[in-house]
């Protein structure tokens, strides 16, 4: 820990005098509301209140005094209990604040979520708690959930840093009422934010192929593994294309037809005008390619039917030619027979390959109206999103669970990355990361477990091809929230269910005039002009 808070408390001051110089330099009727009260009056700003006196509105320890709060957690499966964390325990020491944690496993937690709110039983907190934005603007607006807006221009330099250099974030995060209820995961690191498309470059150099770069290439690579015999047993039992489902089969290959996720959904936009193109010409092009490839049995004739599960073990066990997937982890152990590759070029010249926004998970972190403490608190969450308390939430203590490499980047000891638990679980025992969803700040400096070299060279295959902005999910008011809801949940199944049986050929592409008519019936226009409204608001 020593190489962590050495230089701390000056990087902390000189972030903090940065902020409260942008605050006064900004300051309007227009502006920010201030940060709500704590009990005792507006705390935290020396004036001899109770947080007041209590709170160090820089370095550490953030309370001159123990205090507690009570926090509402998901436990994912890798997860350890949070209370025993190693991790926590030692930022407990650092801060002076110690947390009372109620950590939750992912099965039956947004039950239980939903009755905490119901119940009106608020903790102080909710960590890695997956908040929709229609929750955060119901709990929000009902006063639940307090606004952040203020207590992150004053009491968070690190995270008010991020939302300045990249003011996609807090345009993704802002109610419609002006208000921040909900604090995102922030990821810089573009290897965490898009599906890599990886070849099976052993298979390619048996059957005497290079890489594809265009949808003619693609197929003529996926017969030569499907009647090659590339690896070599003299069985065809090679799968030449698979993925997760359909749904992000389509989402991986879109790029190369045109076709963006833009806004969290499947959408363009061109010109300032939103399109959702479910109903295009060139979604019905995809469509088509794919059918073309299930019909020859180049596709994994699996992919509607198998599950999470089959899909990492057929990774893992090298049975795939072309697939799609984040990192490389399922297949480290064959990982030399692979390599990440470019999207290729559609039958329209297009060749684009889609990406998470920066805000990549909403809604992990909030602050209730019952806590005492939100100067301090937000002090708290703050830290993780700097430079070295992202190093400490990821990877731990120096010396126990991590060294830093020759490059200067942290690296996880011999012992995390061998124990034969595998390196998630074994990780998720001491920092609440695994398993998704936290709070939390990443980049290329603290990410080696998500970006080994093989991925980086992913990556970089793909950075040409990517966006140049990639807008977030909007928050909608409630009211429309629910109507967007509503037509989604329609209209997403029945385009789900279509898309299957036209790339099977359950259904004829002579039937797409009645697609696209039964979508019109469905209302796709309305929804159309939500999207479209909402991201008016965001120029």
């Amino acid at each position: 820990m020593k190489t962590l808070q050495k230089g701390l408390s000056v990087s902390l001051a000189v972030a903090l005098m940065s902020t409260a110089l942008l605050a006064c330099n900004t300051d309007s009727a227009e502006g920010p509301e201030p940060a709500p009260q704590s009990e005792g009056g507006s705390a935290g700003n020396g004036d001899g209140s109770a947080e007041g006196e209590l709170l160090n509105k820089e370095g550490f320890p953030i309370v001159n005094e123990p205090i507690s709060l009570k926090m509402f957690a998901r436990k994912a499966p890798p997860n350890g209990p949070y209370e025993d964390m190693l991790m926590f325990k030692e930022y407990e020491k650092m801060t002076g604040i110690d947390i009372v944690w109620e950590d939750v496993p992912d099965e039956g937690f947004a039950e239980r979520k939903n009755l905490l709110f119901a119940s009106n039983e608020l903790p102080d907190a909710l960590y890695k708690a997956g908040i929709t934005p229609l929750e955060a603007i119901r709990y929000g607006s009902s006063g639940m959930l307090i606004p952040l807006e203020g207590l992150l221009d004053s009491y968070a330099p690190n995270i008010t840093a991020l939302l300045e250099q990249y003011p996609e974030i807090r345009a993704s995060i802002t109610a419609p009422d002006g208000h921040i209820y909900a604090l995102p995961a922030i990821l810089t690191l573009g290897a965490a934010r898009t599906n890599k498309h990886w070849m099976n470059m052993a298979w390619l150099d048996a059957v005497n192929l290079e890489a594809p770069e265009t949808h003619e290439d693609v197929v003529e690579v996926l017969r030569a593994f499907r009647d090659g015999d590339p690896n070599g047993n003299g069985q065809q039992d090679e799968i030449p294309l698979s993925t997760w489902n359909l749904p992000d089969l389509i989402n991986s290959m879109s790029g190369s037809f045109g076709l963006q996720t833009q806004m969290g959904y499947r959408i363009n936009i061109e010109g300032d005008k939103v399109d959702l193109w479910i109903e295009d010409d060139r979604f019905k092009q995809l469509l088509e390619f794919l059918h073309q490839l299930y019909s020859e049995k180049l596709i994994d004739q699996e992919l509607l039917t198998h599950t999470g599960a089959d899909y990492v073990a057929k990774m893992g066990e090298g049975k795939l030619g072309y697939f799609f997937n984040q990192a490389s982890d399922p297949f480290v152990n064959r990982k030399e027979d692979y390599a990440g590759i470019a999207p290729f070029v559609g039958p329209n010249g297009d060749r684009m390959v889609n990406g998470s926004p920066v805000a990549r998970d909403f809604g992990t972190f909030a602050i209730t109206s019952v806590n005492k403490y939100p100067e301090a608190t937000m002090r708290w969450i703050d830290y993780f999103f700097s430079e070295e308390g992202s190093i400490f939430m990821r990877y731990g203590i120096e010396g126990e669970t991590f060294d830093f490499q020759p490059d200067g980047k942290p690296e996880y000891t011999e012992a995390i990355l061998t124990d034969p638990r595998g390196t998630g679980v074994t990780i998720g025992q001491f920092t609440p990361w695994p398993g998704g969803g936290s709070p939390q700040y990443v980049n290329v400096n603290n990410a080696s477990a998500i970006n080994p070299p093989e991925v980086q060279a992913a990556q970089e295959a793909l950075d040409p091809y990517l966006p140049d902005k990639i807008y977030g999910a909007p928050m909608f008011d409630e009211q429309t929230a629910k109507e967007v809801n509503t037509l989604r949940q329609d209209i997403d199944a029945f385009v789900d269910e279509s898309a299957a049986k036209f790339v099977t050929g359950a259904l004829s592409f002579d039937k797409w005039g009645e697609y696209v008519g039964t979508l019109n019936k469905m209302n796709l226009e309305q929804l159309q002009k939500f999207y479209q409204d909402a991201y008016d608001k965001t120029k």
